[in-house]
């Protein structure tokens, strides 16, 4: 299958999917590889990690700590349909813990979020499809907008799922998943995930909180 965004030949999606994990584990010899009660991971040298993904116990935990990049005072421009519990954290907590201060605006609408930057914006916090109202955010153009502006661009693709919407291929900066929804998929995990796409600073924040 042709990547029409960059240009390469990569294997479909269900493709890469489904070979992952076929490896029996080299020291087991199990064929599907066992769950892993360790906490602890060896480092290639010390402080060198392996991953730009970064998990956590929640999918709220996981946008707590996003926007734990930023500091007292800072603005965000929010999808104005957002999940419940995002939102109750943005607005219910966020901004008396931490001075948060937050615009929530119809993201469909690049001219309203143009206008929705002051000196003091640093995130642009994506939602789409949204949670309850589906509805949908060309991320390509706001992540532009965001890249213009000097802004972080973060999408929250817990409806989607990287099966249908991968918003680091448009230019996202970063992406937020409830892997408690459809990448469990199961009813039977709670969790989140924060994948970073160009930058290291961001990850190598993300990293350090």
């Amino acid at each position: 299958m042709s990547d029409s965004k960059t240009g390469r030949n990569r294997a479909a999606f269900q493709t890469r999917a489904i070979h992952a994990g076929q490896t029996p584990d080299p020291t087991t010899g199990a064929i599907m590889p066992p769950i892993s009660l360790s906490s602890t991971y060896v480092q290639e040298s010390p402080g060198v990690h392996g991953s730009r993904a970064f998990a956590f116990a929640s999918g709220l935990a996981a946008t707590a700590t996003a926007l734990d990049l930023l500091e007292s005072g800072d603005h965000i421009i929010a999808m104005d349909d957002l999940y419940g519990g995002t939102y109750r954290l943005f607005d219910g907590v966020r901004k008396k813990s931490a001075g948060l201060q937050f615009s929530f605006v119809d993201l469909s609408d690049l001219s309203a979020v143009e206008a929705a930057i002051r000196p003091e914006t640093k995130m642009i916090w994506i939602e789409t499809p949204t949670n309850p109202l589906l509805k949908l955010v060309d991320l390509e153009a706001v992540a532009l907008l965001a890249k213009k502006h000097g802004l972080i661009s973060v999408a929250d693709n817990t409806f989607a799922s990287p099966f249908v919407q991968r918003p680091l291929d448009f230019g996202v900066d970063m992406v937020m998943h409830s892997a408690t929804k459809y990448l469990g998929g199961h009813s039977d995990v709670v969790g989140g995930l924060l994948v970073v796409g160009g930058r290291d600073d961001l990850a190598e924040r993300l990293a350090y909180l």
